[in-house]
């Protein structure tokens, strides 16, 4: 009897433990979603879009000339950030390669400047290594005013090297994803989106 006792003891000791540890874990990956994408964005992981200094070379453009693709737009904001966030135009088909720049909007519905940034990723997961982007708000972290409303723009092109690829060619859509979250401890160098629309301006 007393060995049975113990035997159950144990048993429900290993269960609570298990159960804890399932809580804990769900806990961890809950906190640790924006570092997740953070990490993707770095490492061009799980769809993540890549960054380059310019648009491709003319040969380079000349090799896909006639294709195209569909860009899907898509705009969330996490729980906490007072923000209204969309795209102004919700998708484009574009030529493989050619430089095109895109608007979202943000507005800040709180009664306060608010400072927050973007983690981004397209889909299929594929796609991720050949969406090239140039300049974009996401770079930085943004700071809206009371009540502001602002454009923030992407500068980007699809690489033409996607139509060397034997599964990712096949592919004809390309979602563009970004969801805001707040900056709690925002950096001295934050930037308005104002700021980096004129600098996008200025380049033409």
């Amino acid at each position: 009897m007393t060995s049975a006792t113990g035997i159950q003891k144990a048993n429900r000791r290993t269960g609570i433990l298990t159960a804890l540890g399932a809580v804990a874990m769900i806990g961890v990956a809950y906190a640790s979603v924006p570092l997740y994408r953070l990490f993707c964005q770095v490492t061009g992981f799980g769809g993540t879009t890549q960054v380059a200094a310019a648009a491709p070379a003319a040969d380079r453009l000349a090799a896909v000339a006639g294709r195209t693709i569909k860009v899907r737009f898509d705009g969330n904001v996490a729980p906490g950030l007072n923000w209204r966030f969309r795209p102004k135009v919700n998708d484009v088909t574009i030529p493989i390669g050619e430089k095109r720049l895109a608007f979202y909007t943000a507005s800040n519905t709180g009664g306060m400047p608010i400072t927050g940034r973007a983690v981004f990723n397209v889909s299929p997961e594929e796609a991720g290594r050949y969406f090239i982007k140039i300049d974009c708000f996401c770079f930085t972290e943004q700071t809206l005013k009371a009540g502001e409303t602002v454009d923030m723009p992407v500068s980007y092109y699809i690489d033409p090297a996607i139509v060397d690829d034997p599964i990712a060619r096949k592919i004809d859509e390309i979602t563009l994803s970004y969801t805001f979250y707040v900056v709690d401890k925002p950096s001295p160098g934050a930037l308005s989106a104002a700021t980096i629309r004129n600098s996008q301006d200025s380049k033409g």
